[in-house]
């Protein structure tokens, strides 16, 4: 519309009143936008945490998370931390407090729900993994491609595993012989099975809920992460540190699936970007640190007897341990094609650090 055309209609009365107001209309409702543009709040996201933030789970697999996000996506997204139990510290709890909106993302142990994960008894199967590393990876492709059974209401951030878990107990254990009759708590049902196959009476029984039940007498010891001993006073409570690998423990950082799937499409992709094999790769290396040296602590602790198994006891247990995973295979087709496809991403896992190792290598 030209300057004289509007020159018109402002000359004739009948029109003019009209046009100015909804010139003033106008104006206002540019006036109102720009500052809404310019100052929008980012959009900001409740992360649930079953204990303390100084844990190493949480310094290993949520705090790199967190912190890239939050460094990165300056003004996009924010994400507000709730550690020490603040929105809940009951873990069978936590899906569905994130379910229900309680929170938004939650560090969740699919252990302690295996009616809602069934699938993950796979990534649990005693003696399948050797580290950290090679269980994360290994799980975290496995969730990637949708193979296990309980994850479609979530979107999955961070898919980790630890190091096969050891055995700690207040009573002296040189031997698998020692372990009959002892109360241990177990991380799940499968390694809950092995434990019981080794002459154990397992419990299973949630990572911070596992001190006071030996301090109170109900369990002699647990099953642990040597990486993560000394988290929630296990460690302060146990002496005998008996090095029998059994199972992994996956754990998981999971946000709720509708809450990700309404983020503005760029902070979707900072999600993305800090998801996944990533969350995976930062975790593993850290956590592997962690366990080494605190290895090297109860090592040079002349209070704490630890005990490499004899190769006999690593033996028995290796063979408890497959017949463990061929009858869960048998158990149904479905059992038996997941395990095969956990093996063959598995078998690629270790052939791409075999070659990384290769490449390392200086050449004379």
């Amino acid at each position: 519309m030209t300057m004289s055309s509007i020159r018109s209609i402002l000359a004739n009365s009948s029109n003019r009143s009209s046009v100015i107001g909804v010139i003033r209309i106008a104006a206002m409702a540019a006036t109102l936008l720009l500052p809404l543009t310019a100052t929008a709040e980012p959009v900001t996201l409740k992360l649930s945490f079953f204990t303390s933030d100084r844990s190493v789970a949480y310094q290993t697999a949520v705090k790199p998370f967190v912190d890239a996000v939050n460094s990165e996506g300056e003004g996009l997204l924010k994400i507000d931390v709730y550690p020490s139990g603040a929105l809940g510290k009951v873990q069978r709890d936590l899906p569905k407090q994130v379910l229900d909106g309680i929170a938004d993302i939650a560090f969740i142990v699919p252990g302690q729900n295996p009616e809602l994960f069934p699938d993950n008894a796979v990534v649990e199967l005693p003696g399948l993994f050797r580290n950290s590393y090679e269980a994360s990876m290994t799980y975290t492709r496995l969730v990637a491609i949708n193979a296990l059974a309980g994850y479609r209401d979530f979107f999955v951030i961070g898919a980790f595993a630890t190091q096969p878990e050891t055995i700690h107990s207040r009573k002296p254990t040189r031997s698998l012989a020692d372990l009959r009759e002892q109360k241990i708590r177990a991380n799940n049902p499968t390694e809950a099975i092995a434990l019981a196959k080794l002459g154990a009476l397992p419990i299973v029984l949630a990572f911070n809920e596992t001190a006071p039940a030996i301090s109170a007498g109900t369990l002699d010891g647990a099953t642990v992460p040597v990486t993560q001993l000394f988290d929630v006073g296990i460690g302060r409570l146990t002496s005998n540190h008996y090095l029998l690998g059994t199972s992994v423990a996956p754990l998981t950082l999971m946000m709720n699936r509708k809450v990700f799937e309404r983020l503005p499409e760029n902070a979707k992709a900072l999600v993305r970007k800090y998801s996944g094999e990533w969350a995976a790769i930062q975790f593993s290396e850290a956590y592997e640190t962690v366990g080494k040296k605190t290895i090297d602590d109860i090592r040079a602790d002349a209070r704490r007897s630890i005990v490499v198994p004899s190769a006999q006891d690593q033996s028995t247990a290796q063979r408890t341990f497959r017949s463990i995973a061929q009858d869960w295979a048998a158990a149904s087709v479905h059992n038996g094609d997941l395990l095969k496809l956990t093996e063959a991403s598995l078998a690629k896992v270790r052939e791409a650090e075999a070659a990384k190792a290769r490449a390392e290598v200086p050449k004379e």
